[in-house]
């Protein structure tokens, strides 16, 4: 298990570098397009070599509908983000993920907010706002692109646990999903990119690399780690494990990037970070526990 942490650590915290880079060769959309393609392909690879079938019908809106969200959605914002912003800070603002979450299964997942829940939400929101006074970031509207990949992100999962909520059997085991789920969303990038992206292309030895570490590593690989360590740890716990992931973003693109890490910047990361972890925490009291005291 911490083997398998450890390297979704060092994959995931070191392809935010890769993805910066990946900017110089290949138009920010159709590079997430061509990842997903490749690590589509590999675990449809894997599907045939267990000989695992299609999944049911009833499954495949669900696959579609977190292919859009998850696979589509979030990372042609995240990519499209680092195009203008340092590689530590997208990580940052994407793995914001876990404050939209907590709002959002309030409302649809029936799952209360507690007090240090509510507590973190306030945390991370302050931390975004420093972020969004911060002139020196770059571009304002890929700031706002790249948590609005957070909050698609952070859709699906609410999708995938009320679709988990609507179908009990296990039918469909996460590979398949997975695989058909990343082939989904491939697609809607390529459409996407055909319809309303320019630019070219630079096939150069670096741009391979960039590519082959996304689809074969972050993609693939990474992906089928995280659904293992979901099997083997409670969801909570492993929320607060995978935090590790944009710090080692940030020190990656202070390392390989020389982005420089001001007062302001930090701090609204930690905030953010300080924020995600009271959120993920477990053992919170409902905000509405102490009405019910009070009453009685």
């Amino acid at each position: 298990m911490i083997k398998a942490l450890l390297l979704i650590y060092a994959i995931w915290g070191f392809n935010w570098v890769a993805m910066k880079e990946a900017t110089l060769f290949f138009p920010p959309v159709l590079f997430a397009c061509y990842r997903f393609a490749v690590g589509a392909a590999i675990l449809l690879a894997v599907n045939v070599w267990l000989k695992l079938p299609l999944p049911p019908r009833r499954y495949w809106k669900w696959i579609a509908l977190t292919g859009l969200l998850q696979i589509a959605g979030n990372n042609a914002a995240m990519q499209m983000g680092i195009k203008d912003l340092d590689a530590g800070l997208v990580a940052v603002l994407n793995y914001s993920m876990p404050v939209w979450v907590a709002i959002l299964a309030h409302f649809f997942l029936n799952e209360k907010l507690t007090k240090r829940k509510a507590l973190g939400v306030v945390v991370s929101m302050v931390g975004l706002v420093i972020l969004m006074h911060i002139d020196s970031l770059g571009n304002a509207s890929s700031l706002f692109i790249t948590i609005g990949g957070a909050i698609s992100w952070a859709v699906a999962n609410v999708v995938i646990k009320y679709q988990n909520s609507k179908l009990k059997s296990k039918d469909c085991n996460m590979i398949q999903y997975t695989a058909w789920q990343m082939t989904i969303g491939s697609i809607i990038l390529f459409v996407y990119t055909s319809c309303m992206e320019t630019g070219q292309v630079h096939w150069t030895p670096m741009a391979v690399a960039c590519l082959a570490y996304n689809g074969i590593l972050a993609s693939a690989l990474a992906f089928f780690l995280w659904n293992y360590v979901l099997t083997c740890m409670e969801a909570s716990k492993a929320s607060i494990a995978v935090l590790a992931v944009p710090v080692v973003g940030v020190v990656c693109g202070i390392l390989f990037l020389g982005e420089r890490l001001y007062v302001s910047t930090a701090a609204g990361m930690v905030l953010i970070l300080a924020g995600i972890i009271l959120i993920v925490a477990q053992n919170s009291k409902p905000l509405s526990s102490r009405f019910h005291r009070s009453k009685s």
